[in-house]
């Protein structure tokens, strides 16, 4: 019997809460409730364009700000993809995806290689969007990189409206997420010279 490609996990600091549910392979369907509603915006976009179900509760010091919160919401849904993907036996490993937004163009690349890396080329003229501040995008997928142990190289072509930017590059992570943990029916091991991930 196949193994389900699901998982949970918790986070209890004394700064944040954390529940992530996560299953590789939904249909998109997505429960988030944070207090950063940007980020719940961009969690769902994640959760609709990979296809996975994804849900997330998360309370935190956000009268300090949203560091924590946002952080520790990456290291959570990192830890949950290393940990539904098991061996990554059968994986295509690699996905990609170029995604507009509007006037925004962004390019994400992933490598589910087992070693953690972001390259993030994101410049943004916004400081904060409601009260999720931009800067904190690169430590969700710092977080997220880390956890997950693989690469992420995220560069954005153009684009002068940050929303616009931030929510290509959800996508593109999304949609290369989705290429990359998908099952190669004709590989039935690990898709390394390596033999392992």
């Amino acid at each position: 019997m196949e193994k389900l490609r699901k998982t949970e996990v918790q986070r209890k600091t004394s700064e944040t809460e954390v529940l992530l549910q996560l299953n590789l392979d939904g249909t998109g369907s997505h429960q988030i409730d944070t207090e950063i509603p940007f980020l719940s915006h961009m969690l769902t976009l994640l959760s609709l364009h990979s296809l996975c179900d994804l849900k997330v509760t998360a309370r935190g010091d956000i009268e300090v700000d949203d560091h924590h919160t946002v952080e520790d919401i990456g290291i959570c849904l990192g830890q949950a993809l290393d940990q539904a993907l098991g061996e990554k036996r059968g994986i295509r490993r690699y996905g990609a995806a170029t995604i507009p937004m509007d006037e925004a163009l962004s390019r994400v690349v992933i490598d589910l290689s087992g070693r953690s890396i972001l390259v993030y080329n994101v410049e943004l003229d916004r400081e904060s969007i409601g009260n999720f501040a931009t800067e904190n995008a690169r430590e969700f997928f710092k977080a997220v990189a880390n956890g997950a142990r693989m690469g992420i190289h995220i560069d954005v072509i153009r684009g002068n409206n940050a929303h616009h930017i931030l929510e290509s590059i959800f996508k593109g992570f999304a949609r290369a997420l989705k290429e990359a943990v998908e099952i190669e029916p004709r590989m039935e091991g690990i898709w390394s010279s390596k033999g392992k991930l």
